[in-house]
């Protein structure tokens, strides 16, 4: 089943928007997204949390969050305990941002939590294209990209630490937080777009490559939760392995969207994605 999106007209439902831009963000789906979303449901699963784009904007009461990068777990919980610091030390790498600044802050991650949550967050807004992508020694190895603001007029940190209040914030394998998630809890599930054979010309944005086989994983932990009572969307790559995988697995939906990934607008493609969903409408 195919469905249309308009994807000039999607800022209108957000609630909030995300405080920091990631690989396959998930702003555009939204509006479709909240068609699928239950109305009642105990909590709210997100077992790859990335930019959190479904979650500012659905803000759910209760919320289980996490992915597997630590520094990004970190950041969110910046946001939610110390909002006000973080906006002070975001000022000041604002102040300092050139490009000797920028390759000099990269080099020399902080050891405390809250300067190591700020420095990361103004690489996030000042690296080329908001990617996350590290060597394989761990160090973050983005170039310089062509944006300099660091502090976003109407930005309200207080706000987003609100909106986190009542969320659980775990850096952990996807299995360990789906395992959480019970009868008429809610799962939004948006994982790395691995698929058989290739990476679907997806990046490597940190050091724990998502393999096939960790896609199997993920719909065998899903079907689990299924069993259990979970009502569960699921976004991923529309490609035949997957098709394949997900075979019986709820209702499928493709959904047409342009690549926001490829670098230069220019090069961007038509592209689209699946919906899974399991439990909802």
């Amino acid at each position: 089943m195919e469905v249309s999106i308009d994807q000039n007209n999607t800022e209108a439902a957000f609630k909030l928007k995300p405080f920091l831009k990631w690989a396959g963000g998930k702003r555009w789906l939204l509006p479709e997204l909240r068609k699928h979303i239950p109305e009642d449901y105990k909590r709210y699963f997100e077992p790859f949390l990335g930019g959190g784009a479904v979650f500012f904007g659905v803000r759910p009461g209760k919320a289980v969050l996490s992915d597997l990068n630590s520094d990004l777990i970190q950041l969110y919980r910046a946001v939610r305990d110390e909002p006000n610091q973080l906006e002070v030390l975001l000022a000041e790498h604002h102040k300092k941002h050139d490009k000797e600044y920028y390759y000099a802050t990269r080099a020399s991650k902080p050891d405390s939590p809250i300067e190591k949550a700020a420095w990361m967050l103004y690489l996030n807004r000042t690296c080329f294209n908001g990617l996350y992508r590290v060597n394989k020694k761990g160090e973050f190895n983005v170039p310089i990209g062509t944006k300099s603001a660091v502090v976003y007029d109407n930005e309200s940190f207080q706000k987003l630490s609100d909106a986190l209040s009542n969320a659980e914030l775990k850096s952990q394998d996807f299995e360990n937080t789906i395992e959480g998630a019970g009868t008429d809890d809610f799962l939004y599930v948006d994982p790395p777009y691995t698929v058989a054979h290739n990476f679907n010309g997806f990046l490597k944005y940190n050091d724990h490559i998502f393999s096939w086989d960790d896609q199997v994983r993920l719909r065998n932990s899903l079907e689990n939760a299924a069993v259990r009572g979970a009502k569960i969307v699921v976004s991923n790559a529309n490609h035949s392995s997957i098709r394949d995988l997900y075979k019986g697995f709820g209702e499928m939906r493709e959904l047409p969207r342009h690549s926001v990934i490829a670098g230069p607008a220019g090069k961007r493609v038509p592209t689209s994605e699946l919906l899974y969903c399991v439990g909802v409408s």
